[in-house]
């Protein structure tokens, strides 16, 4: 009895200590936050395409539809990047490369064509045209058109499969990418132009950190270089790739992060969305940390291992071996 009593008291006496203690504590001035820690080194600007790389092949022989000129910005190019004939495998893919619509970004180029003819893929880098040249839609959709066709019929020609020829891009290229991947035609059978007969619908999209939507999460310098500063509304639907998706457009890898603060990840999450909600199947990465423009990577910038996991699906597809 006399231990429950002195318990008791002890309770007694320790609340009001507790209570005046925790309202000390409220009233207390919150304490400095630490400081957030220096930001990332930023990405290298795109380098705008004022000269034809070498080895490099004209979508047209004569001037491009829609050509403001001859200058160099005016002659859409692929650039073809071979695997050695003991490793092709029988896949290509047409590379469009980031950079806003207003320049092209190496890395997401010639970087990924270089790893990808390494893993037997014959990868092609699209040189399209561009809003900071002055071309606006549909000259862009135009070119990366023109690209599947060309490299579907290189397939035929040089004993690849025809049936296994996918896009990739990344960024504003992403969006390029998904806007081929949802708005490919099956090609004119009567054109006059062999090339306008083979079919623009890639087998597979891989889209990297992709601009998606011209709404609320877009990226603002990309929309205003492919559209202009003031679009109409129906052309911001029409391009707003995951509105656009349907049963045939094709299983589709996406990557991005949650950090990346150029281009929402919302982006990527929203074609996810319309993918699931079309049975399309698809393969979709979001890591937690790094800045958008990574790639595969360079020093002091290291990627998620996104390339391990396109690999892989890309095997889980059969679209290598």
């Amino acid at each position: 009895m006399l231990r429950s009593v002195v318990r008791f008291r002890f309770l007694a006496l320790a609340l009001p200590l507790l209570a005046a203690a925790t309202a000390a504590e409220s009233a207390a001035p919150t304490p400095a936050a630490t400081p957030p820690p220096p930001p990332a080194a930023p990405t290298p600007a795109p380098t705008l395409v004022n000269t034809i790389p070498p080895n490099s092949l004209r979508l047209w022989a004569g001037d491009a539809p829609g050509a403001l000129g001859q200058r160099p910005q005016d002659i859409p190019t692929l650039t073809p990047f071979l695997p050695a004939a003991s490793k092709r495998n029988g896949a290509s893919v047409v590379i469009c490369p980031g950079g806003g619509y207003s320049g092209l970004a190496d890395h997401e180029g010639a970087g990924y064509a270089e790893w990808l003819a390494e893993h037997g893929v014959a990868a092609y880098v699209l040189r399209y045209r561009l809003g900071s040249q002055g071309y606006r839609h549909p000259i862009e959709l135009g070119d990366v058109a023109r690209a599947m066709r060309m490299v579907r019929s290189f397939a035929k020609r040089d004993g690849l499969d025809p049936a296994r020829v996918g896009v990739m891009g990344s960024s504003a290229g992403g969006h390029l990418a998904a806007s081929i991947a949802t708005l490919f035609d099956a090609g004119n059978a009567t054109a006059p132009d062999p090339l306008d007969r083979e079919s623009s619908r890639p087998d597979v999209a891989i889209l990297c950190y992709p601009v998606i939507t011209l709404g609320e999460f877009t990226h603002n310098g990309s929309r205003n270089q492919l559209l202009g500063p003031n679009p109409a509304p129906e052309l911001l639907k029409e391009l707003s790739t995951e509105m656009r998706v349907t049963k045939d457009t094709p299983p589709t890898f996406l990557w991005h992060t949650m950090a990346d603060t150029t281009v929402p990840v919302e982006n990527s999450l929203m074609f996810a969305a319309a993918l699931r909600k079309a049975r399309v199947p698809f393969s979709l990465h979001i890591y937690e940390t790094g800045v958008h423009g990574l790639g595969l990577g360079r020093p002091g910038r290291p990627a998620p291992p996104w390339g391990d996991q396109l690999l892989y699906w890309l095997k889980e597809r059969k679209f290598i071996p």
